[in-house]
């Protein structure tokens, strides 16, 4: 796949979104997210896992009792997995990932005292052309799940309730994650995913009793909602513990409807930088009712908290 280079030369100034005629009279377009990425990309430990089908593949982790949290409970894991182009800038692919945010002392107190945060790397190339190579396939895999595996064998001892999450492409490899390994995991999270299993992939994560949030926004400008979401919808929302999050507008914490421009308008196709805003608003308010303290409320739960 092509795409611009996401740089200030790139950047429209005054965007106009193709959704922009659809907005309410009293709605306003908002540019920027409150969180500041940056602040805890050091705090992860890079890794390198050797893997002969894909070269060797990194991965940073973040270990929640070597920054102090006790060493004698358990915690859940978190793996985040990247959109397309995102793994190019190596570390800033923790923020990029919609990562970053939960190793904040905020977002790990409020899942319980702590988390395990895993975030793999594909080997991504950009060609002169802007075409993108290397990015996530079947692949990776399991080779993905080695990674996993292999944190957790490390940390046994601290090893609570397993998630998977991701956006765009992100999305589409945590569904094919929890679709070849549904008892491995307690909890999955894909996010304005272009793919959707089919019905019965679907009934084998339901009888796994895999906790689900599943996020698209209605105005998705690159995984439409009406081919990627709607042949699925009914299926989705009639599933055991699964909360769809369908929102009409993709919103900023200002409340503002999301917009991002670098070249391309995919505003409401990035609805990780809400996910990783915890879905809520400046105010204290939810971005939906049924997850009163956002995402981190969603996983101390799915941990029995």
């Amino acid at each position: 796949m092509k795409l611009p280079k996401f740089t200030k030369e790139t950047k429209v100034e005054n965007p106009c979104p193709p959704w922009m005629g659809e907005l309410e009279e009293d709605d306003f377009i908002s540019c920027n997210t409150s969180y500041v990425m940056g602040g805890y990309w050091d705090e992860f430990e890079e890794c390198v896992y050797s893997c002969k089908e894909k070269g060797d593949i990194t991965y940073f982790v973040y270990d929640p009792v070597r920054h102090g949290a006790p060493a004698d409970q358990k915690y859940p894991v978190l793996m985040w997995i990247h959109g397309l182009n995102c793994a190019i800038d190596g570390r800033r692919c923790v923020g990029y990932c919609g990562a970053e945010q939960y190793a904040s002392k905020a977002y790990q107190e409020a899942m319980g005292g702590g988390a395990f945060i895993i975030v793999p790397l594909a080997n991504e190339k950009r060609l002169e052309d802007d075409t993108i190579v290397g990015s996530w396939d079947e692949e990776y895999i399991a080779p993905v799940k080695a990674i996993y595996d292999e944190v957790c064998a490390v940390h046994a001892g601290n090893i609570g309730a397993k998630f998977i999450m991701g956006a765009s492409s992100g999305g589409y490899f945590s569904w094919r994650m929890i679709e070849d390994y549904p008892e491995d995991f307690d909890g999955a999270i894909p996010i304005a995913s272009g793919y959707v299993p089919f019905a019965e992939s679907l009934k084998k994560i339901e009888n796994a009793r895999i906790h689900l949030l599943v996020a698209h926004g209605r105005h998705d400008e690159m995984a439409p909602f009406d081919e990627c979401i709607a042949p699925r919808q009914e299926e989705l929302e009639t599933m055991k513990n699964c909360i769809c999050y369908f929102p009409k507008w993709v919103r900023n914490e200002d409340k503002g409807v999301a917009s991002v421009n670098y070249g391309m308008e995919m505003g409401q196709h990035c609805l990780i930088n809400q996910i990783q805003a915890n879905l809520m608003y400046h105010d204290g308010t939810c971005y939906d009712e049924r997850l009163p303290q956002g995402v981190t409320g969603w996983i101390r739960a799915v941990c029995g908290g």
